[in-house]
């Protein structure tokens, strides 16, 4: 029976949003233009690894800043929080994802989920690993998803070509030190990073693996250390959400990611991760549709973190 209540469930929200005309497909990085504004696809993984899907589901996209949380988590693993501290704060920043604006005591970024941050922590992670890094934020995110994932070379490509702006980010990053020197190939695997492909069943399977406590529900691996995975979450809940992270967390209440590629990730602790993929955006950079489903499934089942049907949450699990 609970299997058909949430299949039923998100073939409802796919009829009631696949409509939705709101919104412009991200066309700055030029080959993410190219996109269907026409393609959604919805899905739920369960934390006993039950996964519901409807819509484009299986329509590849690029992971772009939904790679964030989960580069930070490799980071808190391999440097742990002192280090990583030392060089990205947790404070949400209140402006654009791609600002240039660093905290004026520390300069510092203001948190790994702005551009700033997400390029200090994957400098950190070449600095680290050298050549070896992109092979490890492929090898942990495909663990995360359950199947071997890769790059779409021609977003890679376009994003390194046109990525000034990141560029500037990054060197002055190196101005105040938060950064080590190798700054353009640290830009190359940020750009890489950002090119991950996924489809929305998997980005449900990440999230689910981050609602399970780090570990991948469908195939049982151990992919992020608990304490990390409590690191990754807060930061979601407070700067997920680029400038609408306030508005979401008061309407929608659960940590959550998006990316300008139309990704948008939310993660139910212990309970459900939540996936959507619609590339026409916001003018905040998220998906219109990710929004609507997100808000949507919140209110009818009672998700948000300070809910009353959340604390315990017994008839959400007495459904799953």
């Amino acid at each position: 029976m609970e299997d058909r209540w949430l299949q039923t469930l998100i073939d409802g929200l796919h009829s009631r949003y696949a409509g939705v005309t709101k919104g412009e497909v991200a066309n700055y990085i030029p080959e993410l233009g190219k996109a269907s504004p026409d393609h959604f696809g919805i899905a739920i993984a369960t934390s006993a690894g039950q996964v519901f899907e409807t819509g484009n589901s299986d329509t590849l996209f690029t992971l772009q800043s939904v790679s964030k949380p989960f580069a930070f988590g490799m980071a808190l693993e391999a440097f742990g929080e002192e280090k990583v501290a030392r060089h990205v704060g947790v404070e949400p920043s209140g402006d654009s994802f791609n600002s240039i604006e660093l905290e004026k005591v520390t300069n510092r970024p203001f948190n790994p989920m702005v551009n700033a941050g997400a390029i200090t922590v994957t400098a950190l992670l070449y600095q680290k690993y050298g050549d070896q890094a992109m092979d490890r934020i492929l090898t942990r995110l495909s663990a995360a998803a359950g199947r071997d994932l890769g790059i779409d070379e021609d977003v890679y490509r376009s994003e390194s070509k046109t990525g000034h702006r990141n560029r500037a980010i990054a060197y002055l990053l190196l101005n105040f030190d938060m950064v080590p020197e190798e700054v353009e190939p640290a830009l190359d695997l940020y750009f890489k990073q950002c090119s991950i492909l996924v489809n929305t069943r998997d980005l449900a399977i990440m999230s689910a693996t981050l609602c399970n406590l780090g570990k991948n529900p469908v195939t049982g691996e151990e992919v992020y250390d608990l304490d990390a995975v409590r690191n990754m979450l807060s930061i979601m809940f407070t700067c997920g959400m680029y400038d609408y992270s306030g508005e979401w967390a008061y309407r929608v209440g659960v940590p959550a990611k998006s990316g300008v590629s139309g990704g948008v990730m939310a993660v139910v602790n212990r309970q459900l991760g939540i996936a959507s993929y619609s590339p026409k955006l916001d003018a905040k950079g998220n998906s219109c549709r990710g929004i609507n489903v997100c808000t949507d499934l919140a209110q009818e089942l009672g998700l948000h973190t300070f809910d009353c049907m959340n604390a315990g949450s017994s008839y959400l699990k007495a459904m799953l």
